[in-house]
């Protein structure tokens, strides 16, 4: 299993710069945070995140954006390919894909920190024309919707302006958008920018691929004729099937069960329904074929993944009673 992560080392000088920024940067996420593991900012499309210790694996959906860990380390998986990420390197995603994230590097001491700013398709279309931006060599082979960057020293200083910018509420309207446009900037000028040209190119593969995506996301539980599909992309059946793989690690087939059975999970967890009712609720059939695709996707049958949840649920309300 190949993993994609390579160390950055910078010279003393630029290392101790690095750290001044990134230091004062985590000291700033770490006030807004002290009580909770995700701020939800009023600063639009910007989260900050912490942990204090290593969580488990969990899957999730993740929107086109950029996750900058500040202190710490994570680890994202798709397909068979894992990516680490930490304080020198962080991870982009262009596409809503299905990914598998872990805390691994966390503790009261020393809490995992990360900021993550969704992606503006708009913002960066317009970057590219006011900056004249040259588009990506065109026989370059078509990326993943995911990959890992350099955090530079310039773009933690766009990221400290930003949640500076929280103390300032009257100035946030109006200072943040300018922040958040020199933070696009920095990345379409950086080794990743042409992953930003797919989400701003309105007739690239990456955009006709979200649009199957949207849809999928909408009408999961619907029977799926993927020949049906191919034409909102508008895309022979092999070539959709050849870029959707490309792109996301998945078929439509895969993508679609992995929807179903995180959605029936959410509804078994937070509704309390049982498996049979939540399997039909997605679009299941067949009460046995979903608990065994359901065991397959999450390691456990429906019943036993949620006596586990409850029994951890149980543990973490004795902890802090």
């Amino acid at each position: 299993m190949p993993v994609m992560d390579k160390r950055v080392h910078a010279s003393p000088p630029q290392e101790a710069e690095f750290e001044a920024v990134r230091s004062a940067l985590a000291e700033r996420v770490a006030r807004w945070t002290t009580r909770v593991d995700q701020f939800v900012t009023p600063c639009p499309g910007l989260m900050l995140y912490r942990h204090d210790a290593p969580t488990e694996a969990m899957s999730c959906l993740v929107e086109p954006a950029i996750a900058l860990t500040i202190q710490g380390a994570k680890r994202a998986l798709l397909g068979d390919d894992v990516y680490d990420y930490s304080r020198h390197r962080f991870l982009l995603t262009t596409l809503d894909l299905p990914i598998v994230l872990q805390t691994v590097e966390a503790s009261a001491q020393s809490p995992y920190l990360s900021l993550v700013l969704k992606l503006d398709a708009r913002a960066i279309a317009e970057l590219i024309v006011q900056g004249d931006l040259a588009p990506p060599v065109r026989d370059q082979p078509m990326a993943k919707g995911i990959a890992l960057g350099e955090t530079s020293q310039t773009l933690l200083e766009g990221f400290d302006r930003l949640v500076k910018l929280l103390d300032e509420p009257e100035a946030l309207p109006v200072l943040a958008p300018l922040v958040q446009k020199e933070i696009f900037y920095r990345l379409l000028t950086s080794k990743q920018g042409a992953l930003l040209w797919q989400i701003a190119s309105l007739g690239s593969q990456s955009q006709r691929i979200a649009r199957a995506i949207e849809w999928l996301k909408t009408n999961f539980s619907q029977s799926l004729r993927v020949e049906e599909l191919a034409a909102l992309a508008q895309m022979s059946t092999s070539r959709f099937h050849h870029h959707f793989h490309q792109l996301t690690s998945m078929s439509p087939l895969q993508f679609q069960k992995w929807l179903r059975l995180n959605e029936a999970r959410r509804l078994m967890l937070t509704e309390q329904l049982d498996a049979a009712t939540a399997a039909f609720r997605v679009g299941y059939q067949s009460p046995s074929q979903f608990s065994r695709e359901y065991g397959r996707q999450f390691g456990s049958p429906p019943r036993r993944d949620m006596e586990r949840f409850l029994h951890l649920r149980s543990i973490e309300g004795g902890a802090h009673s």
